[in-house]
């Protein structure tokens, strides 16, 4: 594989972000899961190799259900990926995290049903991966940094329920899910930051919020979330999405001391 078509960190583009950097050279990966949501896109952000693909197609044509979680991952671990930055638009489920704050996630509550969420469902190995810690909490350190000094309104932690789609939830649903304490609300975060520890990969999730979700409760001028509501937010907010990620990769070190490095150890069942 020749160096242009090698990268050390990866990013996901959510709704709205499908473009990341102008100067790239794309290619297409063949995994053993099939072909991933697009071309990869691969370019520089100062001397670090980064290669972008936007998760739901080019032109947003993958719900989240449809999305090839596995062959999204394994196309950017083919090529050298270790790290991946993850951007989501998400709903807020709590009243002081506002449309337009950030949420860098520590935690998740996977809703979703029917999706291929391991590398390893049909043998010969016998895996159960470890997700107590499924954020790796040197990207989320300097995530936060980064927002800081761009004067975004960051929350350091949060716990993201992930929802089946595509519709959105009802507000029963929504009222369940703020009043078990959870923060946000998404589509895609699983099974896709499971996998990536599979593959021992670092991953960051940082939701941006476009919403309250299905409404307020106590705050009946504060309405359930529409498509509007997120593509006008997203849109206000893209170049702030864009500016994380390229005042972030930088400041990513070289070589890796966390726990994600070393994920599958002890996770493999042997006979």
């Amino acid at each position: 594989m020749r160096q242009a078509e090698r990268a050390e960190i990866g990013v996901f583009g959510g709704s709205g972000l499908y473009h990341l950097l102008d100067e790239v050279n794309l290619i297409r990966i063949e995994t053993p899961f099939g072909l991933p949501s697009d071309d990869i896109a691969i370019g520089t952000v100062g001397e670090r190799a980064v290669a972008f693909i936007p998760r739901h197609g080019r032109k947003h044509t993958l719900p989240p259900a449809a999305i090839n979680y596995r062959a999204n991952l394994w196309a950017l671990h083919s090529i050298g990926v270790k790290r991946v930055i993850a951007p989501t638009a998400a709903g807020s489920l709590q009243p002081h995290i506002k449309p337009g704050d950030f949420v860098v996630c520590d935690q998740f509550v996977d809703r979703t049903s029917g999706r291929a969420d391991s590398f390893f469902d049909h043998g010969p190995k016998v895996v159960h991966i470890s997700t107590a810690h499924p954020y790796c909490p040197v990207l989320r350190a300097l995530a936060v940094k980064a927002a800081g000094e761009l004067g975004v309104t960051v929350h350091p932690r949060g716990t993201v329920v992930v929802i089946q789609g595509p519709r959105f939830s009802t507000r029963a649903e929504s009222k369940w899910f703020s009043s078990n304490g959870w923060d946000v609300v998404n589509m895609t975060q699983y099974p896709e930051v499971a996998l990536a520890r599979e593959l021992e990969m670092c991953y960051l999730n940082v939701a941006l919020i476009t919403d309250y979700d299905a409404g307020l409760e106590g705050h009946p001028d504060v309405k359930p979330v529409s498509v509007d509501d997120v593509e006008r937010t997203f849109a206000s907010n893209i170049a702030a999405i864009r500016s994380l990620i390229l005042r972030l990769v930088p400041l990513i070190p070289a070589e890796r001391e966390c726990p994600c490095a070393s994920a599958m150890k002890g996770a493999v069942i042997n006979s």
